[in-house]
């Protein structure tokens, strides 16, 4: 299978995770966070940017999940509550560091609180199956000017 992750391009040649806390995971459990598309993988980075614009120095990171490795899976229908709530990540990260501190998979595959009907990977970069995940290519991310204008309005 293959997943989709937007990066810098100092950070595009590896698999970079620096252990800041996330929706789905808490201060210091490194993981990383990719799409099952490229186009939920730039909405996914878009709405982080906050603000800030895309320019030349981003990438799209192919990544290759081999087809058997263990996937747990977060269904929509799990989550209550205000698991989308930008302010308070309280109710995933629960989810996601239980699933870290007990090893059992190196993937968990949850809804996209963007778009709840598109799902997200989150790789486990201590798992012993994590050296079997690679990056299978790379290549240039260039958005429409257009984006670059809209995230800019949006900081003012």
């Amino acid at each position: 299978m293959l997943v989709y992750r937007i990066a810098h391009k100092k950070y595009s040649g590896h698999l970079f995770a620096p252990g800041f806390a996330g929706r789905w995971n808490g201060a210091g459990k490194k993981v990383l966070y990719c799409s099952e598309s490229i186009p939920l993988a730039f909405l996914e980075s878009m709405i982080r940017r906050q603000g800030v614009g895309f320019n030349h120095d981003f990438n799209i990171i192919i990544i290759e999940i081999p087809d058997d490795l263990v996937i747990d899976t977060v269904e929509l229908s799990d989550l209550k509550g205000e698991w989308r709530s930008i302010y308070d990540y309280t109710i995933c990260q629960r989810i996601g560091n239980a699933w870290f501190d007990e090893f059992k998979s190196p993937v968990l595959k949850v809804p996209s609180a963007i778009v709840v009907q598109s799902y997200n990977y989150v790789i486990h970069t201590q798992h012993r199956d994590y050296n079997r995940i690679s990056v299978a290519g790379v290549t240039e991310l260039v958005p429409d000017a257009r984006i670059d204008e809209l995230l800019r309005k949006y900081n003012k």
